[in-house]
């Protein structure tokens, strides 16, 4: 099964629109100099005597040993974005990078290109304490490979590949034992480059890096069925494994898919995860089904999302299992969308001192009554900087993909897909009713009000979600469409063609398969029961977060607050108001017993204001007079 992105598919969805938009503007506002400056330093191709003024601060300062690292998912976002857009005025800034880089390589002998000086890899072999070099290099050699990739540039793939040979001869020196101790110090994603260069290449020398970069520590255990994994940095060890993701699909080897699925068993299906989708506290991947001790200031690190989202994408294109796709959903509403791009989903009436947007925060606190704390655009560059970018270049990945004549509709946003089945070619257009009127007809009143009879249809937020899908071919075709059924559906999923109900189901992380005769301009539509769902702690079921489909409510908190409620009827607890805006649906909520009440908003809403995700509940104390 393949994913279908880039230029297949076309987003209309606005938000999403939106947050591409602002990552691109971000992207451009970099300049090439700020960017490129460290890989210069470390070339000596600057020669100024003091640090330029508006150069980067945070992890990209010259006196930081991570410094460097963006630069490689500035490029990798570039490439992505220009692959689904085409966009010429990104393409020509990329290039220009990827020429310079070229020059530093230059006039560093031919091989080394890093933003870092070589002998901090000696330095790793020798056991002195250098922070992560390799997982830093990383990141050029993936700007490098994705250039090459996602915007064809040439340069870029022999850039990566003269880079390569350095390492060829670096490792040769060391026993494997010892380059055992070497892989111990962070690597990134090295594992993954050396498959990707294999593939591009076919070069012999990168099977033989594949081999010494093979982790056995973490490998062998997981293999063995036990688990390194707790407690342990999870973003040193993702990254690795998709390695052996890349490795299975390059090379077919079973060895590399049998590691993939031990780590996917013991990170995530016997440990659990909150109701974002987040497994980590404080970079570290949580006990085993025991997080209420780990709700704390560093839940959910982005790396860890983005990262996580892609393993998900590699295990559902090997199995069609929804239970990924349902997983990438959950962190995709909550992690990426909740944690960068933040614009104030605003009242009137409600005058603050905060900005009205936000760009990034490392983690999602769980702990009550904390804040999100956002970064700045140049004085920060953290890791998670670089993942915000990539994350954010095209949002129109994991929606759609396609198994010879067998297309799987994964995520529900408005946008057109564009494919082949038998060589022909078909469209499939998604757009979601926001029925702002009639049930089975798409209402479009966000912009006018034009007078019509079914406006006053809903008087309220409908109580599911619709999609619509219009399906374009040339002739009458017989293919099978696989629509996604959420694990989130509070009550019968329907399905209809043409107006005509067609079949329903109460199952949910299923996909319901359809497959006919397709005329020319045939319409699907799902309906897809939604409401609020209490979801417990796996080591506490009377403390649990809210849910309203797939998107995690947080309570407006300033510090922690207990629920007094019947557990059994709890989601009765919460409802919605201020539920209008013109022609738009709006999403906020309140508790309906509490003194004083609390307001809730989805996770994404959420700015500057100290909230609380998880909430204790305790039952109703009635005293008699």
């Amino acid at each position: 099964m393949r994913e279908l992105r880039g230029k297949n598919v076309t987003l209309y969805d606005g938000e999403l629109r939106r947050r591409e938009a602002a990552n691109r503007a971000y992207l451009m506002k970099l300049t090439n100099d700020n960017l490129l400056f460290n890989f210069k330093l470390e070339a000596g191709r600057f020669s100024g005597r003091s640090i330029p003024p508006g150069a980067h601060g945070g992890w990209e300062t010259p006196v930081c040993q991570m410094r460097g690292h963006f630069l490689g998912h500035w490029l990798s976002a570039a490439a992505i974005h220009y692959d689904q857009t085409g966009d010429p005025e990104l393409k020509v800034k990329a290039d220009l990078i990827v020429d310079e880089l070229a020059e530093c390589q230059k006039d560093n002998g031919g091989k080394w290109v890093g933003s870092i000086p070589e002998k901090y890899l000696h330095w790793i072999a020798s056991g002195k304490d250098i922070w992560a070099p390799q997982y830093n290099l990383h990141k050029t050699f993936m700007g490098l490979v994705d250039m090459y990739l996602f915007a064809g540039n040439k340069k870029a793939l022999e850039v990566a590949d003269s880079f390569a040979d350095w390492f060829v001869q670096w490792s040769s020196t060391f026993s494997k034992e010892k380059f055992d101790d070497i892989l111990d110090a962070e690597t990134g994603g090295m594992l993954e480059i050396w498959a990707e260069l294999l593939e591009i290449t076919g070069d012999a020398k990168y099977r033989t890096l594949l081999e010494r970069y093979y982790r056995s520590r973490l490998f062998e255990p997981l293999l063995e069925g036990k688990d390194p994994l707790t407690n342990m940095h999870a973003n040193t060890t993702i990254p690795e494994v998709l390695g052996c993701a890349r490795a299975y699909e390059i090379t077919g080897e079973e060895r590399w898919l049998d590691i993939v699925k031990a780590y996917w068993k013991c990170a995530v299906t016997e440990r659990g995860y909150l109701a974002t989708g987040g497994q980590t506290a404080g970079e570290v991947w949580m006990p085993k089904m025991k997080m209420k001790a780990r709700l704390g200031d560093k839940n959910q690190e982005h790396c860890t999302v983005y990262n996580m989202i892609r393993l998900a994408d590699f295990l559902f294109r090997y199995t069609n299992d929804p239970n990924y796709a349902q997983y990438i959903e959950y962190n995709l509403y909550n992690g990426i969308m909740a944690q960068a791009y933040y614009r104030e989903y605003g009242l009137t009436g409600n005058k603050h001192n905060y900005p009205y947007t936000g760009l990034l925060t490392y983690f999602l606190p769980m702990k009550a009554g904390l804040r999100k704390d956002w970064s700045t655009e140049t004085e920060s560059f953290f890791c998670c900087h670089g993942t915000m970018v990539q994350a954010n270049a095209a949002l129109n990945r994991n929606i759609y993909y396609q198994d010879n004549n067998d297309i799987y509709v994964c995520q529900y946003f408005s946008s057109e897909l564009n494919t082949s089945i038998n060589e022909e070619d078909i469209r499939l257009i998604m757009n979601q009713d926001n029925m702002s009127g009639s049930s089975l007809t798409s209402s479009d009143i966000v912009g006018s009000q034009a007078l019509n009879d079914i406006t006053a249809s809903y008087e309220n937020i409908p109580t599911y979600r619709k999609y619509d899908f219009t399906i374009k071919t040339p002739k009458s075709m017989k293919f099978a469409i696989h629509y996604r059924i959420p694990e989130w559906i509070t009550s019968e999923a329907k399905i209809y063609v043409n107006n005509e109900l067609q079949g329903k189901t109460n199952e949910c992380n299923v996909f319901y398969k359809m497959e006919r005769q397709w005329s020319d301009g045939d319409k699907v539509s799902i309906i897809l029961p939604v409401g609020i769902q209490f979801i417990p702690l796996p080591d506490d079921e009377n403390m649990g977060a809210f849910r309203y489909g797939p998107e995690v409510l947080a309570g407006i908190c300033q510090e922690e607050r207990i629920l007094f409620a019947d557990i059994n009827e709890i989601t009765s607890e919460l409802t919605l108001e201020n539920e209008r805006e013109w022609g738009s649906w709006r999403y906020f909520f309140k508790t309906e017993n509490q003194d004083p009440a609390i307001q809730f908003r989805r996770i994404r809403d959420i700015g500057y204001e100290p909230y609380q995700i998880y909430f204790k509940v305790k039952s109703k104390v009635y005293v008699e007079n």
